[in-house]
């Protein structure tokens, strides 16, 4: 089960993170976000990976060409384009500019999907109300379910993840606001739990 752990911008949190066990970090940089990193920010994320996890640019709002010079410019592994103001062509863009680029859509707004389909090397499939920390009917999955590696993400937390994984069977998870104790600010505790819990869904 691979797990993200999205939103970071203090690099304890970051190491806590891989210290669980995720598989990923993601930094927000949207222009608009409450998470949204500073470049200083994002880069003492992925120092404190240290290599050891993959670091993810996520963005909503940033042109594509921009968005992959941003990730290329600060050390970033993945270009996690999220939502709708993205097509095939913003892919297509990104890609030339760094190889690792994820999709991030909803039902709402692609179905059905296919990871792959924009030459993305991974989906993550999100509630349509990305980063509100509200849950959505996963029984519309059923049949829907996205081919190929994917991850669930939207109004996950250490306390539904496991029941969640067993119900869509993903590839891996994604959470942020399941893992704060106020809009923003994360918790140590919440990140090691979510981790475990997404685990021992998968088991």
């Amino acid at each position: 089960m691979y797990v993200k752990i999205c939103g970071l911008r203090d690099p304890q949190h970051a190491r806590a993170a891989v210290a669980a066990g995720a598989h990923a970090v993601g930094v927000v940089m949207n222009r608009t976000s409450a998470r949204r990193a500073t470049d200083d920010e994002a880069r003492a994320v992925i120092a404190a990976v240290d290599g050891r996890a993959d670091t993810v640019l996520v963005v909503n709002d940033l042109p594509a060409a921009e968005a992959a010079a941003t990730a290329h410019r600060l050390g970033f592994d993945v270009l996690q384009l999220h939502g709708p103001a993205y097509g095939p062509d913003d892919f297509a863009e990104a890609l030339e500019a760094t190889p690792r680029v994820w999709r991030a859509t909803s039902l709402d707004h692609d179905p059905p999907l296919m990871t792959g389909a924009w030459g993305e090397e991974m989906l993550l499939l999100d509630s349509p109300d990305a980063g509100s920390g509200d849950r959505w009917d996963l029984s519309s999955l059923a049949g829907a379910a996205p081919a190929g590696k994917w991850l669930l993400a939207g109004g996950l937390s250490p306390d539904n993840v496991a029941d969640a994984v067993r119900s869509a069977r993903p590839w891996g998870v994604d959470v942020s606001s399941g893992v704060e104790v106020a809009r923003g600010v994360k918790d140590e505790k919440l990140i090691t739990a979510f981790v475990h819990a997404a685990m021992s869904g998968a088991a």
